[in-house]
């Protein structure tokens, strides 16, 4: 991302809370059999690097670099790398866009959660592209918001993913990126494209109660309500109303809900 590009979620706690839920196995299946040790990995959007230090652990001795277009989750990633004892990962500030890396640098160039909020995601992976090695892999996954589905059914659940998208749009991003990563990747010059899908499903007591509270304090406290607001398209009793409904679907004995996240191994 570079300051062209507005994150909709933000970095509040909230959102942090579920970024370090995220792990290799359970966010980056599709890539793993790619991750071999020696392998030079770049981890585009990093965050709080719970991933990327998953990729370090298992490429040592390879290196890897994690990058964020701000240094306020990078301190995580820090501190979780010297708690891991991980050494062969470092964190920078760096722009997806202008990577500042010579060409054919990576094994691995890898974004998690990133191409749906740029505005021009068709650039950043040319970017990727260029930093990738002859035979190595650009990877990518994303949510696809349009296809996201849960149970029991809640007017308020609806709004809530009415008012995401178009905050979203209006910060000129893309909510259902997951099914555009193909197109965007042939539009980035890769003519060799594996797509894959997976899920994120939350229906236990605990998942239920993990994800319905990190999205009430989403819809309450983060960058999104923020914005949600300043675009004009909601109001802060509206945004409490749909808090709430995070937390009637919670406490649902029947509540399910599913994350569908589309995906892409490219070869330069």
């Amino acid at each position: 991302m570079s300051g062209q590009d507005t994150y909709t979620h933000g970095h509040h706690e909230s959102v942090l809370r579920s970024h370090q839920w995220r792990t290799a196995e359970n966010s980056a299946a599709y890539l793993l059999g790619d991750l071999r040790p020696g392998a030079q990995v770049l981890d585009v959007g990093c965050g709080p690097g719970t991933i990327t230090l998953d990729f370090a652990e298992r490429v040592a001795p390879g290196q890897v670099l994690g990058i964020d277009n701000v240094e306020e989750p990078l301190a995580i990633s820090r501190a979780a790398a010297a708690e891991r004892g991980v050494d062969n990962a470092r964190f920078e500030v760096a722009d997806v866009y202008r990577l500042p890396h010579a060409d054919d640098t990576f094994d691995v160039v890898h974004a998690h959660q990133v191409l749906q909020h740029l505005t021009d995601p068709v650039a950043a992976l040319r970017e990727m592209r260029r930093v990738c090695k002859p035979g190595g892999v650009v990877a990518a996954r994303d949510a696809d918001y349009g296809g996201m589905r849960w149970s029991p059914d809640h007017p308020g659940m609806d709004r809530w993913l009415d008012l995401y998208r178009a905050v979203a749009c209006s910060n000129d991003a893309y909510p259902d990126g997951g099914k555009l990563l193909k197109t965007w990747a042939l539009q980035a010059g890769f003519s060799d494209v594996e797509c894959t899908a997976s899920a994120w499903c939350f229906a236990t007591p605990e998942e239920r109660a993990w994800w319905g509270d990190l999205w009430a304090d989403r819809i309450r406290q983060s960058s999104f309500a923020d914005q949600a607001i300043t675009h004009g398209l909601t109001t802060r009793e509206e945004l409490e109303t749909l808090a709430q409904a995070w937390h009637a679907w919670r406490d649902a004995e029947s509540g399910w809900f599913a994350v569908l996240n589309g995906e892409i191994r490219c070869r330069p």
